[in-house]
């Protein structure tokens, strides 16, 4: 049987996957297209919406039924996903202050929507599966 956090932290890697796709698709068709605070916007929104389905999808095999496990799935992604982006930054040479310009709702940015979603996604799944 795989524990919790060994499952918990496979969806996540695969929510990092979309997420990485996603900032391509930004990057190369909707900014150019749409202009950059529609495209930040809607790749904001279609993050949203992927965390959602990755949630709703893996919650069976996730396991987690009581609202404790699943609120803790969810603020662990959180976690994960602030200390990946803070990472990466950090390894690209980026100040803090750059870095906290992405946690402003400005020029589009949705950014702070998708990391409330994160650590909603486990619970509101499991909700909408009427498993709470």
């Amino acid at each position: 049987m795989i524990p919790l956090v060994v499952k918990a932290i496979a969806i996540w890697a695969l929510i990092l996957c979309l997420a990485f796709i996603n900032a391509g698709l930004r990057e190369l068709v909707l900014i150019p297209r749409c202009g950059r605070a529609m495209g930040l916007s809607l790749s904001g929104a279609i993050l949203c919406m992927l965390v959602l389905l990755v949630a709703w999808t893996a919650s069976p095999w996730l396991g987690a039924t009581r609202a404790w496990d699943l609120v803790a799935v969810g603020l662990g992604w959180l976690i994960l996903t602030v200390a990946f982006e803070w990472g990466l930054g950090w390894m690209q040479g980026k100040s803090a202050g750059t870095m906290f310009e992405a946690y402003r709702f400005k020029d589009g940015n949705l950014w702070p929507l998708v990391l409330g979603v994160t650590a909603v996604a486990p619970w509101l799944a499991a909700r909408l599966r009427n498993w709470l």
